[in-house]
């Protein structure tokens, strides 16, 4: 719904509020409030308002993805000069998606081929970007453990050392807005505190930490958590591991993939009634938007099942099930209500990179979630952009 007029929202459920509200929305798109319904009798409206009553429908900011590694037939680690282009697609194809803003995800690669991605999206992001906004880069290795190294090739994995980091970024540190690493792999405690002076939130994961290990990191300075459960060691009752020292850890926020192969529906309930620092992610492959099949993978090949990848081994590599698919599975299974599905993929990824959630002064790009009682799907779509 383009709109050149003011317009008020009423009779919304928002994340985070209590009871009915509505979003007052100026001329340019933006919010100027966010008010409890029974305000709207004191307010004296524009002539040109509009208004659009949701009826009870939820609404909220578009998805935010910190963890997606290509689409529609591209993988991020493949970008070059020449096939550039594509971003302008994909972007295009996530708003339709519902989603506002993603980080291209650079899976471990060589060298020359990360920094030839980074450079493109440098280029990107110099320029104004009309659709789904790109935010920076997650760069998701090449500082893994070996070990858990799930479907990252072994032959470019590197050492955690902060010269190797330095000749990773390059000229591009700026360009980095997250990255993954293990963080047992830099015994010395220099390279947290380096990465987090040059603003890069750093994440762990494909990692053997141990709960001694991950307090460490977080003390240093990492804040979030690579797709909880995967490519990790398990919860166990005498070595908490990662993920246990995440899960007590003030402050830090861990991501997860809900399309129900990476982690089972019942552990998603442990997950959600025990880690208070949540957000969905993708983690969605190039054949994001394209249907199943075999697609070429660096040098080797994935098989698409069911908005599932693999492997010829069998090993689990991603998704291709988009983001908010994840909230309309969580709802699906039962896992949580739906403020919190809504919410953990629009309002918490912003709180994981610092961005403000649905608030006063946001571009009203928002989207109204029905929970329809005959079928119980939660159906999502874009009303404002």
């Amino acid at each position: 719904m383009p709109h050149s007029q003011p317009i008020d929202i009423i009779n919304a459920r928002i994340p985070g509020y209590q009871s009915l509200q509505m979003l007052l929305v100026n001329s340019q798109g933006v919010i100027e409030q966010i008010l409890p319904m029974e305000t709207v009798f004191k307010r004296v409206p524009p002539l040109d308002l509009q208004i659009l009553d949701v009826a009870g429908d939820w609404i909220s900011l578009g998805g935010v993805d910190l963890q997606i590694n290509g689409a529609l037939g591209l993988a991020f680690p493949d970008l070059a000069p020449e096939n550039s282009h594509l971003m302008a697609k994909i972007s295009q194809f996530l708003w339709n998606e519902g989603v506002d803003a993603y980080l291209p995800t650079l899976v471990t690669t060589s060298v020359e081929n990360i920094q030839r991605s980074l450079a493109v999206i440098a280029d990107l992001l110099s320029t104004p970007q009309t659709t789904a906004q790109v935010l920076g880069v997650h760069l998701e290795g090449p500082f893994l453990n070996y070990h858990k190294r799930g479907a990252h090739p072994a032959e470019y994995l590197l050492p955690l050392t902060i010269d190797e980091v330095k000749r990773v970024l390059g000229d591009y540190a700026h360009v980095v807005k997250v990255i993954t690493l293990a963080p047992e792999l830099d015994p010395t405690g220099e390279v947290i505190p380096y990465l987090r002076s040059l603003g890069i939130t750093v994440s762990l994961g494909h990692s053997q930490a141990t709960e001694a290990q991950a307090k460490q990191a977080f003390e240093l300075g990492a804040t979030m958590v690579t797709h909880a459960f995967n490519a990790m060691p398990p919860l166990h009752h005498r070595e908490p591991g990662l993920l246990g020292a995440a899960m007590t850890h003030p402050g830090v926020m861990c991501g997860f993939i809900a399309d129900g192969q990476h982690i089972t529906p019942t552990m998603l309930k442990i997950l959600l009634r025990a880690c208070p620092g949540l957000f969905l992610v993708s983690d969605a492959l190039s054949p994001l938007g394209l249907p199943g099949g075999i697609y070429p993978w660096d040098s080797r090949e994935i098989e698409v099942k069911n908005g599932t990848a693999r492997l010829p081994d069998g090993t689990l590599s991603g998704t291709t099930v988009p983001l908010l698919v994840g909230v309309q599975n969580l709802v699906k299974w039962g896992i949580c209500d739906i403020e919190t599905a809504i919410a953990l993929a629009t309002d918490a990824p912003r709180k994981a990179i610092d961005l403000p959630g649905i608030s006063p002064k946001q571009a009203a790009n928002c989207l109204r979630w029905h929970h329809n009682q005959t079928t119980k799907e939660l159906q999502v779509m874009r009303i404002l952009h």
